[in-house]
């Protein structure tokens, strides 16, 4: 704890070549100051399922993976990469979690999130998907055997691709993010989103008939 001072003068780029060099209480003073972005995450990805405290443990061993491997002449800086690699950990352990036990999307999701990631014209994903076709999002609401018959028509509709795209989008996530987190181009995943907002109008238009 002694040399903690020391550290929060340099860059983590910085510290982390001080660690290959030997200095190991470094990766003990970067998973402490990364906990909270941890913890963001995990609090991200539990509308997908999954012990908080779990995926808080995941995102560690991301942060952990992240301190181990990053390389400041190949990736970018510590942070994105930090980022990167918890949230991948957790998404991958509610992957797998969600394999074992299905979680119905109307105890999963809300919708009606509060967070940043609005469209340009600033409308949020529910409002988006129902438009003024459907004046009242709130008629979407009604009882778990709708939802569960809604969630299968989007599981049986969307492709692999677009289900993680449309998982990680319900977290709050940027486009950008997204496509990191799941190893593809920005280009791909936005056009992945745009084609699964189609099949969404479709499916809850006809639920809603």
């Amino acid at each position: 704890m002694g040399n903690f001072k020391d550290y929060k003068a340099c860059s983590d780029e910085e510290l982390i070549d001080r660690l290959r060099a030997g200095e190991t209480d470094i990766t003990e003073y970067l998973c402490d100051k990364y906990k909270d972005l941890v913890r963001k995450g995990a609090r991200s990805m539990f509308i997908l399922g999954g012990d908080t405290e779990d995926l808080i443990q995941e995102g560690m061993i991301g942060l952990f993976k992240a301190v181990r491997d990053y390389d400041s002449g190949r990736d970018a800086s510590f942070f994105t990469f930090a980022e990167l690699c918890i949230n991948r950990q957790i998404y991958t352990a509610v992957q797998a979690s969600r394999r074992k036990k299905h979680i119905p999307l109307n105890e999963a999701v809300s919708f009606y999130s509060q967070g940043d990631n609005r469209e340009e014209d600033g409308r949020l994903l529910l409002e988006e998907l129902t438009d003024e076709a459907m004046p009242d999002p709130e008629r979407l609401f009604l009882d778990k055997e709708r939802w569960e018959e809604l969630e299968k028509m989007i599981e049986s509709s969307l492709s692999p691709f677009e289900k993680q795209v449309f998982d990680l989008y319900l977290t709050q996530m940027s486009t950008a993010q997204i496509a990191r987190v799941l190893g593809k181009n920005e280009k791909s995943t936005d056009n992945a989103l745009q084609r699964l907002k189609g099949k969404l109008r479709k499916i809850i238009r006809r639920d809603d008939d």
